[in-house]
């Protein structure tokens, strides 16, 4: 054994560092695999957390009762209906033809549909086809008369809406179909199939628009109020039209004070006015006087039924407040602008005024 050389130094130190360098090499390895398999759920819980609200997180991801839901909304079936407009007597003729594939609103899988049709230029007239029992198919085959000048059939939404009848609670609707007349060709009939769509908010009954003008001189105490005209005012008797005229009068403190009226138009929608009242308003009393102007239907056998009103004065909002603070800061010029009328029920209500309640009435 005394012949075996001694290993060097530097062989010693040789392999010595290159144990050290695999060592190394081997805990970047576990350090980088451990790393990267962290990494992708930091990423993801980053990305993620500024999302996380509902609406978006439904979009990634939606839930399978959403999912479920969103199918029973669309599927509501479809209506075929048709349209004949006859532009010698101006009437359109809607047919209620028959659905299919109803949305079921009964326990037991069916529903009772009828059908209510209407136009939106005229809701005061609706028609209802008959209830058929127990079905998702029903064949209704029921024709409908509606009287539509040919200048307000661009103006005329046809609505068909399906409800379901129930004896004991209130009608369910399955769906609807909105039909804008203005999108149709009404040249030849037309007969079609449509989509029930879910039902929208009962839209609000049109009643018409007014155009008068205001002025007032403070040194005078003169409030003159110009009745220019009306148009597209609500349908008040059979033939489709009303005998509008206006009434114009002044509250002071609450409590009707003067009134005035203008002449009575014959059968029109669109009636032309321009008649002036000349109302005597003192400077000191005029922040604390409603003008209040109404437009009403009348009638030779029944009472005269009110149409649409509003009010202008320090208590009003909205462009009636506007006009009437126009008007103050312009003396003695003459403002005109339109306005649409509001339910009379709604007016009063807003002016304070107690209808039973019978006040002197000073004319001028």
């Amino acid at each position: 054994f005394s012949n075996i050389a001694p290993v060097p130094k530097w062989a010693l130190i040789t392999v010595a560092v290159a144990g050290a360098i695999l060592l190394l090499l081997f805990l970047v390895c576990i350090i980088r695999c451990c790393c990267g398999k962290k990494k992708p759920k930091k990423r993801e819980r980053i990305s993620l957390c500024p999302v996380s609200n509902s609406t978006t997180a439904s979009l990634v991801q939606p839930e399978m009762e959403d999912l479920e839901r969103g199918m029973e909304q669309m599927h509501r079936g479809k209506l075929q209906y048709s349209l004949d407009y006859n532009f010698h007597t101006q009437e359109l003729k809607v047919g209620v033809k028959q659905a299919v594939e109803l949305k079921a609103m009964d326990s037991g899988g069916t529903s009772d549909p009828y059908v209510i049709v209407y136009l939106t230029s005229d809701m005061k007239k609706r028609y209802e086809t008959k209830v058929y029992r127990k079905t998702l198919n029903p064949i209704f085959n029921e024709n409908f008369t509606f009287q539509v000048p040919q200048a307000e059939v661009p103006e005329s939404t046809l609505v068909m809406q399906i409800y379901d009848f129930n004896r004991f609670a209130k009608h369910d609707i399955i769906g609807e179909v909105r039909l804008p007349l203005a999108s149709v060709n009404l040249q030849h009939i037309i007969e079609q199939w449509s989509e029930l769509a879910a039902a929208s908010k009962v839209e609000e009954e049109q009643l018409g628009e007014i155009c008068f003008s205001l002025r007032y001189v403070p040194s005078t105490g003169k409030l003159t109020v110009l009745i220019l005209e009306a148009r597209k005012l609500k349908r008040m008797n059979s033939h489709g039209l009303s005998d509008p005229f206006v009434k114009v009068y002044l509250i002071l403190n609450r409590k009707k004070w003067k009134k005035k009226k203008t002449s009575m138009k014959k059968n029109t929608l669109s009636p032309y006015f321009n008649e002036v009242f000349v109302f005597e308003v003192p400077f000191n009393q005029i922040q604390n006087v409603d003008v209040v102007i109404s437009v009403w239907d009348h009638d030779k056998v029944t009472k005269n039924e009110p149409i649409g009103k509003l009010f202008l004065g320090c208590r009003a909002t909205g462009n009636q407040l506007r006009h009437w603070s126009d008007m103050l800061s312009n003396p003695r010029r003459p403002l005109a602008q339109w306005h649409i009328l509001q339910p009379p029920d709604v007016v009063d209500k807003a002016l304070g005024l107690k209808s039973h309640l019978k006040l002197p009435l000073a004319s001028r």
